[in-house]
């Protein structure tokens, strides 16, 4: 197969799950000889992931010439699937890919904000929306996120894992005694606003932040502010980060789709406090130090230096975070036991996982065979069949 991913994000290098996700299911293609091709934004800071050599990343920096970029690939490279990432806020992509390949789209939907359709979605968009639901397939990675897709276009969804977190044996991080309270992405749709609170009234403990799509300038000021609070650089390999971090802090104030690091800290024994929000109690596995929260509702029409609004942030009581957080450092009975159940939690979830289901899933489409039953033609049915339906559009037609 020949295969085009396109989003506005950036690929090279990725930076966010979905990105990941997404390379990873394109270096299995392409180790499995399919030709892949991803037309994407421009190149920023984030951590290195290299994709299979065979796989050509076109990164082009300015909007209007990213669309043509992606026309001239359909043009050229004829995809049998072009993959739409949701990273696509104005939805100019997905109507690209739907007029340059019709019948071919396939969507990725990883973020709930960035659909053009949902009560999460920033840029509501019902022609976008209706070109999601005729897409030739739709993929997400979750159960949950899965069944808000369904309720809100009506169709089934595809739920594909990505082959994100390797075949194990993983290694046990936990340490009760040692290591940063480590958050990723601190940015006020992360929740920073609850980081914030639960390292200020905990000052004798190291904090570890690592600066994502979402971290203004003002947020590392903040941050840089805090004299318990560290910078951390992105890895290149998920565990250099992991291997110096006690407890994962999630306290997530927008709607989750999943959660990847949160499974990955998992499988490596760290404990996980992290909000309620969306996809994270799928993520979490029924394990504990799951914290309700309330949630962002509603945005400004002000945008920060990357182009996302600006969140209108509820209050959210830092108390239960200070006592999840207090509880895991000072007890090395509740450290060990959500530890233990979150490595057995997370290694269940994954051995479970089947990666090559998106190369399966590609193939069956093509076929036409993902559910769907063979369109029956006149010429399949057999004489007497036939000899009834021309009985029935002829009484149809005398009928008026």
């Amino acid at each position: 197969m020949r295969i085009l991913l396109t989003a506005n994000a950036s690929y090279a290098p990725p930076r966010g799950g979905a990105t990941r996700s997404n390379l990873l299911w394109l270096d299995r293609l392409a180790a499995h000889g399919h030709q892949c091709r991803v037309v994407c934004g421009a190149p920023g800071e984030g951590a290195e992931l290299r994709p299979h050599p065979s796989i050509a990343v076109l990164a082009v920096e300015e909007p209007a010439r990213r669309l043509q970029a992606l026309r001239a690939e359909i043009r050229d490279f004829q995809p049998d699937w072009v993959l739409v990432s949701s990273e696509d806020l104005s939805h100019a992509l997905l109507r690209q890919a739907h007029h340059s390949a019709q019948g071919r789209v396939v969507y990725l939907a990883h973020t709930p904000q960035f659909f053009p359709f949902g009560a999460a979605s920033w840029n509501p968009d019902r022609h976008a929306a209706r070109l999601v639901a005729q897409s030739a397939g739709i993929v997400t990675i979750g159960q949950h996120m899965a069944a808000y897709v369904e309720r809100a276009l009506g169709r089934p969804v595809a739920v594909i894992h990505p082959p994100i977190y390797g075949a194990g044996p993983f290694p046990n991080f936990a340490s009760f005694g040692a290591g940063l309270i480590t958050m990723l992405n601190p940015c006020a749709v992360k929740g920073i606003s609850i980081f914030l609170e639960v390292a200020t009234r905990l000052p004798g403990y190291r904090f570890g932040v690592v600066p994502g799509w979402g971290t203004t300038e003002e947020d590392r000021r903040t941050l840089g502010r805090m004299p318990n609070v560290e910078f951390l650089p992105n890895a290149r390999r998920i565990d250099e980060l992991l291997s110096r971090t006690r407890v994962l802090l999630m306290p997530s104030l927008w709607y989750e789709g999943f959660g990847l690091i949160a499974m990955e800290a998992m499988l490596r024994g760290l404990p996980v406090v992290a909000s309620d929000s969306g996809g994270l109690q799928e993520a979490k596995r029924g394990t504990g130090y799951l914290i309700p929260v309330a949630t962002i509702e509603s945005y400004e029409t002000v945008y920060d230096e990357h182009a996302m609004p600006k969140p209108v942030v509820p209050r959210n009581d830092p108390a239960p975070w200070v006592s999840a957080v207090t509880e895991l450092l000072t007890d090395s009975s509740a450290y060990d036991r959500e530890s233990a159940a979150s490595r057995e939690a997370a290694g269940r979830f994954v051995a479970g996982l089947d990666a090559g289901l998106m190369e399966r899933y590609l193939l069956e489409l093509q076929r036409g065979a993902m559910g769907r039953p063979d369109p029956v033609t006149v010429e399949s049915l057999s004489p007497e069949k036939r000899a009834l339906l021309l009985e029935r559009l002829h009484k149809r037609r005398a009928g008026g």
